[in-house]
């Protein structure tokens, strides 16, 4: 029982987040939105981790399950990719080393507060 109630919680703030989704004047997915939402429900304390924690920790573990519609959808559209392929290519490669300098960024301004915060 404790799992479907933790259940129920994540799929309400999903469901939340996809209404949210379709409300706003710009197209957003809806995923990200839930996120956010369930990002400050647990900062805010609304949401505790232990009422989430087990369903939540299931999930990642099977994360790769959830990428298996993805993948069929990209084997079924291979003629679409493979013509496009040096330019899917390049924008991987590009977005590749956008995502390492922004990660490597915001470590480093973590650092620099936490630093800043512990003086």
């Amino acid at each position: 029982m404790r799992i479907l109630a933790q259940l129920a919680v994540i799929l309400a703030v999903s469901f939340l987040g996809q209404v949210i989704a379709s409300l706003l004047p710009i197209p957003f997915p809806g995923s990200v939105i839930s996120m956010i939402l369930l990002f400050l429900l647990l900062l805010g304390r609304i949401v505790k981790v232990p009422q989430i924690q087990q369903t939540a920790e299931f999930l990642t573990g099977n994360m790769a399950f959830f990428f298996i519609p993805a993948g069929v959808g990209i084997l079924e559209n291979w003629e679409l990719l493979a013509q496009n392929l040096a330019a899917l290519a390049i924008i991987a490669v590009i977005t590749t080393f956008l995502t390492f300098a922004a990660a490597a960024y915001t470590v480093r301004a973590v650092m620099a507060w936490q630093e800043r915060r512990r003086k």
